[in-house]
Parts: structure tokens; sequence; C-alpha cells
């Protein structure tokens, strides 16, 4: 409806960003893509694939999180439980676990959850992060699956959106995107502000190849 696509990047936070950047970039390969600072603030871009990206704020007060283990629940306050990365084979996954393995980090078995191969393991900030791999012809976009033996009244209507919910004021038809315009043009109705990162592309700042 909103012609969402993908996650574009997921934001963390660490107190070390030589470290940060020794795991994604140097043990992981993820390219380090985009990089702003000044005294007590920083933020990198690393690249997981095309217009995807992890970012991590560097801020000098922040603590690493204890380390938690993936889906177990907690008590108290919590937004995030963990990452899952896609690997291409489970050549590449079995790869992945040495790698991390060799380089002192805990990793899991790989385990078969049927729809997906995993190994689960930790960044130095303590961040829980998983790699999957998907199995052929298990693709729950192409078979939608409820299995839930106690499922919330929405989950009932089914995987489509349901626009008659919302009140009768908010026409979703007309909010949604309907007439595509050239790239990076809003629709009048819309305001652009300038935000942090214009930097990165602007020409100011010099890139590592020039």
């Amino acid at each position: 409806m909103f012609g969402l696509k993908t996650i574009h990047h997921l934001a963390m936070a660490t107190r070390d960003m030589e470290k940060t950047i020794r795991f994604w970039r140097d043990l992981l390969g993820m390219r380090l893509v985009g990089g702003l600072g000044k005294t007590g603030y920083k933020l990198y871009f690393f690249e997981i694939s095309p217009q995807n990206y992890i970012v991590f704020f560097e801020w000098p007060d922040v603590e690493p999180v204890e380390e938690k283990d993936h889906g177990v629940p907690v008590s108290g306050p919590t937004v995030f439980d963990h990452v899952s990365f896609s690997v291409d084979t489970l050549e590449s996954l079995c790869a992945l676990k040495k790698t991390l393995d060799a380089a002192g980090f805990w990793v899991s078995d790989i385990m078969d959850h049927g729809i997906i191969y995993s190994i689960y393991s930790f960044d130095p900030n303590g961040i829980p992060i998983e790699f999957s791999v998907p199995v052929q012809d298990a693709d729950l976009g192409l078979y939608p699956t409820l299995v839930d033996t106690a499922p919330p009244p929405a989950a009932l209507e089914g995987p489509q959106p349901i626009s008659t919910f919302w009140p009768k004021g908010m026409d979703l038809a007309n909010l949604a995107v309907t007439k595509p315009l050239p790239p990076n043009t809003l629709p009048e109705d819309c305001d652009l502000f300038p935000g942090e990162g214009r930097e990165l592309v602007d020409g100011s700042k010099k890139n590592w190849f020039q």
C-alpha cells in the first residue's frame, strides 16, 4: 500500500567503534560505506547489501548490553531481541560458523527451523545476531501459515492488510502512493528538511578513494 520494500537500516549503539569496525567489516566482511563524526559522537554505516545497512552510533557513555539468549523471554522494558542476516548458501553458513569460532566468539550449532537454517552469536557490543539460509520451497511469503494455539483476533483476519479497521476519517486509499513521482521528488503537500548525513553525498567531504 505504501511501497514498503525491505529494511533500509538497523541502528545500534556502541561505545567502541574500533571494535565494532573490526567485527562487522573485517570479520563479517561488510563494507564500511559511510562515516560521520565529531567530538563525543559518531555514526557509521556498514553495507549488508545495496541500500541495506547496519548502522552504529558511538556514544561515549553507553554500556554493552548483557548477553541474552536469542528468543528467551525477559521481564521489564525491552524493545529488541535479535537481528538476523541472510546468507546465500549452507556452505557459507558453515564457513561463517567456523570464522566466528576461530575469532573467539561464541557461536551456536546450525539449527534447522523448517523455513531457515540458522546460527546464533553476539557482536562485541553484546548484540544478539543470527545468520540464516532459507530452506528451499519453504517461502512464507508464498504460503502464509498460522499455527498459534491462541492467536490475537487480528491475526485470524488473514495475511492481507485490513484498511477498514482504522477510523473512516483516515482514507488510507488516498494517503497511499497512487502515482509514482520522479526520484527524489516529494508531493507538493509534503515538506523536506535537511538532516544529518547530507555531507556524505554533497561533495563537501572526501571519500576513501579521492
